[in-house]
């Protein structure tokens, strides 16, 4: 039976590039391989509204933070954004600042991420790209071939087809894409944390200019920003901990003690505007590469939000991606394709073990014992306490080149 009776499609577009997945690291691939005359088509089940008022990461690295000014993105990170030259460990009552710029010449820029996302899908509808949201039904056909198709069921209830040369997975955490590549293919390693964060919004002036990462015998605490009225803050929690069961003077009783010290540190209090718990994990999927189907960003790789990586390295990904696309879309057809994992992976798992290591830090273990808190202590005074491990921090934090 002919393909358009068993499944007819209202439309077929040939595009060198579909992208499944329009957030961040999608939208960035689009916008790259656009600066370059190379169309891609970016599909997402979320509608723009919903990615844009979903919360999560606030920290850019320099070069990321650099690479949506000098592509043309938008300079609003410039204006709207706060550069930060430090960040905070606090532990045993009191902080110890960690000067990037002193130490490794570089700085990171509080700018949350549906921030990231606004520019790059303003950026995309300046430009003329083709973004649809609020898709259904998405499938990925045939992406062991030369001919891979995606299909889905746009806002509108019409159906549609993408025709491209290679599909990007860029579609998440939730990745349908990634269990495309067959399972006896690909390899899975992860590990699951035995607590999660409680994050909220809250309605009150900044606490302290930059990060506070706090260490406790109550356990860990990040002190974030938003704007000067609004600010992010986390506390560990169990992973199934309810989100009702914590009013607004239970949540400030906790944070507060979780930040405690012999200097008299203390949060600046107001209404809570939000809260959730955030569960996460470590994870990697190899191989980021299936015959014309490529993944990037969460889709192949979660890090705990510990080291503030998850971001950063979605869009080191699709840096390198579009590099190697237009290689492969060019003499070098598939042959340039066999660059991108090894380039990836390295900072990958570079990044893992940093967040695992901070996480491990900073974090107290359930059922820990007083000889593992009083080792806690001694690591991060050794991390404080020495040029060497300030440096070291400072420069996992705040990044690596691309080509490092």
């Amino acid at each position: 039976m002919p393909e358009s009776v068993v499944d007819p499609v209202d439309t077929v577009t040939e595009v060198p590039v579909a992208v499944v997945g329009a957030g961040p690291a999608g939208l960035m691939l689009a916008h790259l391989l656009g600066r370059a005359g190379v169309d891609a088509v970016a599909v997402d089940l979320r509608t723009r509204e919903e990615i844009a008022t979903t919360h999560r990461a606030g920290i850019l690295e320099d070069g990321a933070a650099r690479d949506l000014v000098e592509t043309g993105v938008s300079d609003r990170i410039l204006r709207a954004g706060h550069e930060h030259g430090g960040t905070e460990l606090r532990f045993g009552g009191r902080s110890h600042r960690i000067d990037f710029r002193e130490l490794v010449g570089a700085s990171v820029w509080l700018y949350p991420q549906t921030e990231v996302f606004t520019d790059l899908a303003d950026a995309r509808a300046r430009d003329g790209g083709t973004v649809h949201f609020g898709v259904r039904g998405t499938e990925v056909l045939d992406a062991d071939t030369d001919r891979p198709r995606v299909r889905f069921t746009a806002a509108d209830g019409t159906r549609h087809e993408l025709r491209a040369r290679y599909v990007v997975g860029a579609d998440g955490s939730r990745s349908t894409c990634r269990g495309l590549v067959p399972e006896r293919l690909r390899t899975r390693y992860g590990t699951e944390y035995p607590f999660a964060w409680f994050g909220v919004l809250a309605q009150a002036p900044v606490s302290a200019p930059e990060l506070v990462y706090a260490h406790s015998e109550h356990g860990f605490a990040l002190i974030s920003q938003r704007t000067e009225t609004v600010q992010r803050m986390y506390f560990q929690c169990d992973p199934d901990e309810r989100t009702e069961d914590w009013p607004d003077e239970r949540i400030w009783a906790t944070l507060q003690a979780r930040v405690a010290g012999e200097d008299g540190f203390r949060l600046v209090e107001g209404p809570i505007l939000e809260r959730s718990v955030l569960r996460f994990r470590s994870f990697v999927q190899e191989p980021m590469r299936w015959g014309s189907l490529l993944l990037a960003g969460d889709a192949a790789h979660t890090v705990p939000p510990t080291g503030a990586r998850g971001l950063n390295l979605a869009l080191h990904d699709v840096k390198v991606l579009a590099g190697v696309l237009l290689r492969a879309l060019g003499a070098e057809g598939d042959a340039a394709l066999a660059d991108y994992q090894p380039l990836a992976l390295r900072r990958i798992w570079r990044a893992q073990h940093f967040s695992s290591w901070m996480t491990r830090l900073l974090h107290t273990a359930p059922g820990a014992t007083a000889f593992e808190l009083r080792r806690q202590l001694g690591e991060l005074d050794g991390v404080v306490g020495t040029r060497a491990g300030r440096a070291y921090l400072a420069e996992q934090y705040t990044g690596w080149p691309t080509a490092a």
